[in-house]
């Protein structure tokens, strides 16, 4: 994410959801260890602290100063500040080492990441035993039947100024590229879909609206789409400016693990052990049945073909490798 602005951040802060309790329970559920886990992109910690109740430990990193010091505090949540200048040696440092989380996290944030760079430190760090990666966004919000047509008209005048990282949050992640094996929670191109329920107030709303990256981006281009006529339109949908409204959040989840690879030479040896049972068999069909001379023959034969092979080491096995 971009850096924000400490008013911004404030706001940022308010208005974001607090993803639900269930969603850490069922993922914790599925890894082997609960002892380490990563938040990154943490923002001001709402996935850190769902974490924490189900790991030991757990880091939580972000670029974001402004957003870092609004973070919620935890005796077992260690914050960190990581700028883009971090190569990917001090991040697996920062991290405990290679294999060393069995957790990972990027709660809507992982659009606005370096994925090659990201993906390339969390299959370091990850463990490959019962280690995963779960990754989430929401992009849209339901609130009522009169504020809904005009937000939807917000979004469709963000397109202009929209960026590639952008639309894979507007997408819901099923353009986003996703490396990791399924386990049932979503996969590449097929995230799964959840609600999250949040209460929110009009000022908190419209705070939202001003943090809200597609408009930061179109005004940095000089487009004010969160202009006084469009805050006017929302309060008068709104009704009563201290209600609090019970709205929804629309998310999109994948999670995974580290694949597991065999390498060439397994394909290899189980393609050339296929093929000798293969000819054995079909050479046992086309075999004739023989005379009695014959078959004294065969038989003198075949023992002492035995007798030659018992000092032969077997040729063929099998090595089965994990990445």
């Amino acid at each position: 994410m971009a850096a924000l602005s400490e008013k911004e951040a404030e706001a940022y802060l308010d208005a974001r959801p607090r993803y639900p309790i269930d969603w850490f329970k069922k993922i914790a559920a599925r890894t082997q260890d609960h002892k380490f886990a990563w938040d990154v992109g943490t923002g001001n910690g709402q996935a850190a602290i769902g974490l924490v109740e189900h790991y030991e430990n757990v880091v939580a990193t972000d670029i974001n100063e402004a957003q870092l010091q609004r973070a919620i505090k935890h005796s077992r949540i260690s914050y960190h500040h990581t700028p883009t200048t971090i190569s990917e040696d001090e991040m697996v440092d920062l991290l405990g080492g290679e294999n060393s989380v069995d957790l990972i996290v990027a709660a809507q944030a992982v659009h606005f990441f370096d994925l090659n760079v990201f993906y390339n430190v969390a299959k370091r760090v990850l463990r490959k035993e019962g280690g995963l990666i779960a990754v989430w966004v929401y992009n849209d919000i339901i609130i009522s039947h009169e504020i809904d047509p005009i937000m939807k008209r917000l979004v469709d005048s963000t397109l202009p100024f929209r960026t590639p990282i952008m639309n894979l949050a507007f997408d819901g992640y099923k353009t986003l590229t996703f490396p990791f094996e399924t386990i049932g929670m979503g996969s590449e191109g097929k995230p799964i879909t959840l609600d999250i329920p949040h209460k929110l107030s009009l000022k908190g709303f419209i705070g939202f609206l001003r943090s809200w990256q597609p408009a930061m981006k179109a005004k940095e281009k000089g487009v004010e789409l969160i202009n006084e006529d469009l805050i006017t339109k929302f309060e008068e949908a709104w009704g009563d400016e201290t209600q609090v409204k019970d709205v929804f959040y629309k998310a999109h989840m994948i999670v995974g693990k580290i694949p597991e690879e065999k390498f060439e030479s397994d394909q290899v040896l189980s393609n050339k052990g296929r093929l000798l049972l293969e000819t054995e068999v079909g050479r046992n069909q086309k075999r004739p049945q023989p005379s009695d001379e014959g078959d004294r023959q065969s038989k003198k034969q075949n023992t002492s073909e035995d007798d030659a092979c018992k000092d032969k080491p077997s040729s063929v096995f099998s090595t089965h490798y994990r990445f």
